[in-house]
């Protein structure tokens, strides 16, 4: 009798511990990131250059130089900041300028990947810079015609970087970046 009341403690235990319902602690997510679907449209305005836009983005020019703008991704708290500079004999001080803006970086930077930008029929020769890393800038670069006009971009977030949670977004505005670069002409 003795050991099938052991028996019965035993089992009585085991199914009874399978029903605890206390709550467990559940490891860190983020928020699912619904992008919008691919859309551009043509920015044509007083400024040296054209290129197409995303839908989903729009402009905000600054006061102080007619061709200084933010392209604001509301979505994202995203911004792209677009400098741009006539060139006075200075070319290669714009591009120097730019390459320490984007070194400054290294401190938190794992790596940063360099991508030469070509197109000799639209006059249109660039470096982006693709920044790995919790960094403050994704992403930078920079178009030239390498005569007469500059134009250097960067991408900022209005949020602490976390490359982990920031990865998606900045894969999508990347290829909008590239979509940009690719559709860029002089005037």
């Amino acid at each position: 009798m003795k050991k099938h009341l052991i028996v019965i403690l035993a089992l009585s235990t085991l199914l009874t511990s399978c029903n605890n319902n206390d709550p467990l602690p559940r490891p860190r997510a983020y928020f699912r990131i619904d992008t919008p679907v691919k859309s551009y449209k043509l920015y044509d305005d007083v400024c040296p250059f054209t290129f197409e836009l995303p839908v989903y983005a729009f402009i905000i020019k600054e006061k102080a130089d007619y061709c200084w703008m933010d392209i604001y991704f509301p979505q994202n708290e995203a911004t792209i900041y677009l400098t741009y500079k006539p060139i006075d004999n200075d070319l290669n001080t714009h591009i120097e300028d730019s390459r320490e803006f984007v070194y400054k970086h290294t401190v938190k930077a794992d790596a940063i990947e360099e991508t030469v930008y070509e197109n000799d029929s639209l006059n249109v020769y660039g470096m982006l810079y693709d920044l790995k890393g919790n960094t403050a800038s994704s992403i930078q670069f920079y178009l030239t015609d390498s005569t007469t006009n500059f134009i250097r971009g960067s991408l900022y977030f209005n949020v602490p970087p976390n490359k982990d949670s920031l990865a998606p977004v900045i894969e999508f505005i990347r290829e909008d970046i590239l979509h940009m670069i690719e559709s860029f002409e002089w005037k």
